[in-house]
Order: C-alpha cells, then structure tokens, then sequence
C-alpha cells in the first residue's frame, strides 16, 4: 500500500471523528428532540456545529468511497474503525465525557482485531476472466 493510500485511511479516521464531536456537541446545544416533535430537526441542522459536523462527515465519506475503490471492504471497515480510539480521547478532551473501563476494553477488543486484519491483503487478487469458447470476440 502506497502512503497516499494510508493517508486517505487516516483522513477517513479524522474526518469521521471530528465530525461525531460536532455532530453530539451541537445538538446538546439544540437540546432533545423527540420524535413527536421531529420538525426540531430542520433548526438543529441550522446549528454551525452540526453543519461543521455534517461537512465533516461529507468529507468521510468522500474519503471512504476513494478507499474503497481500491480496497475491500473487509479492510476498510476495520482499518476506519481505529477511530473508536481517537473518538474516546477526543470525547474526553473536548466533551468532557467520561468513558469507563468496560468500554475501554471493547475499544481494545476492536483495535485487536484491526491489528489482525490488517496484517493481510489490502485488496483481493481478482481472477482472471475465462475466456469464452463459445467464438465470441476478443478484444
């Protein structure tokens, strides 16, 4: 994997955790909203941290999409999913939110498991197409 590569992987982590954080931190400011009065959504997203928030996460997604042209599914998901950490230190810094050690441990768990898959191919090797023997035109 090339470094543009990892770095896109990165930028998805970053983009994807910023974005959560403006995402939880301006709709405590808009307040609950509940489904029986949903029509709140329309002012919450008028909020400057949520658009930030939702101008971040574009840019995940943007991100994403670049890293799965390339690569599997099964790589990227897991590979993005180390932002469970960035997200719980960023949640404690920023948020002042207090994250247990039971969910310390799940966070553990899944960037163990991130270890193990990425220690394989990024991309599956794709079989090459049979030929048709039926006649037919090969360009």
């Amino acid at each position: 994997m090339t470094l543009r590569k990892y770095l896109v992987l990165v930028a998805t982590i970053v983009f994807a955790s910023f974005g959560d954080i403006s995402l939880s931190y301006g709709m405590k400011r808009v307040g609950g909203i509940s489904a029986a009065r949903w029509t709140e959504l329309f002012a919450a997203v008028l909020n400057p941290w949520v658009v930030l928030g939702i101008v971040l996460l574009l840019g995940f997604l943007g991100c994403y999409l670049s890293a799965l042209s390339w690569s599997d599914l099964t790589y990227v998901l897991p590979a993005t999913s180390l932002g469970y950490v960035l997200l719980a230190l960023l949640s404690i810094w920023l948020l002042g939110e207090k994250v247990s050690i039971a969910r310390w441990i799940g966070i553990l768990l899944v960037s163990s498991g991130v270890a193990i898959v990425t220690r394989g191919p990024s991309a599956t090797r794709q079989q090459p197409e049979l030929e048709s023997t039926a006649g037919g035109d090969k360009r």
